[in-house]
């Protein structure tokens, strides 16, 4: 795996998926513009159904409260995640993940560089249940990130480790999350990922 990726957890359970989407500038100096912009619209996590679709899920970014914010993405913030059907109870409706880390590499001077938001399925910060509330496990991540290689700008969303969370302590949830989990890591998580990427790039002009 490139270097810029380090941030991504190494595979070992699970399921692993990549989904990625890129385009070729005309110069170097128009790719770094391009990345800079996909860049944004990558930090800009409340707008993600804009550029994926009305029919895909929707997130919200939190503070590490679960207070809505309009900032950007940081360690310890959460996305709080509808997807089209119904929610987990101990999400109240919603998957919750929590960012782990958000790093950028390299410059425009250099011949790569890269941002990467790692996130994990955690508890819903709103109460205090300690309850995963997400339908894949705390095991669990999603990396997005953008990244400049010379002239080529790509959007990817790297998932690790994914298993159905079938540990919660709500009977109603395990089931759900069984169904859900299962759903998604046999594909439906990457449609919804495949319509993010293009989204972020055919956006940013």
């Amino acid at each position: 795996m490139p270097e810029v990726d380090k941030q991504v957890p190494n595979q070992e359970t699970g399921a692993e998926t990549n989904t990625s989407y890129c385009v070729d500038a005309t110069n170097r100096e128009d790719a770094v513009r391009k990345y800079e912009a996909v860049k944004e619209r990558l930090l800009d996590v409340n707008h993600w159904q804009d550029y994926a679709g009305k029919a895909t899920a929707s997130f919200e970014l939190t503070d590490a409260k679960g207070n809505p914010t309009n900032g950007k993405p940081k360690e310890g913030y959460y996305f709080k995640i509808d997807i089209p059907g119904p929610g987990p109870a101990t999400g109240k409706g919603y998957d919750w993940v929590q960012v782990e880390c958000v790093e950028e590499e390299g410059s425009s001077s250099q011949e790569v560089q890269a941002i990467t938001i790692r996130v994990r399925p955690s508890d819903n910060p709103t109460t205090s249940n300690d309850d995963t509330a997400h339908f894949y496990s705390s095991e669990a991540t999603s990396n997005f990130i953008v990244k400049r290689e010379g002239n080529k700008v790509s959007a990817l969303v790297l998932g690790r480790n994914e298993k159905p969370n079938t540990g919660t302590s709500n009977i109603i949830d395990k089931t759900r999350n069984a169904a859900v989990g299962t759903t998604a890591a046999a594909g439906a998580a990457t449609i919804q990922w495949n319509l993010l990427v293009k989204g972020l790039i055919a956006h940013s002009e």
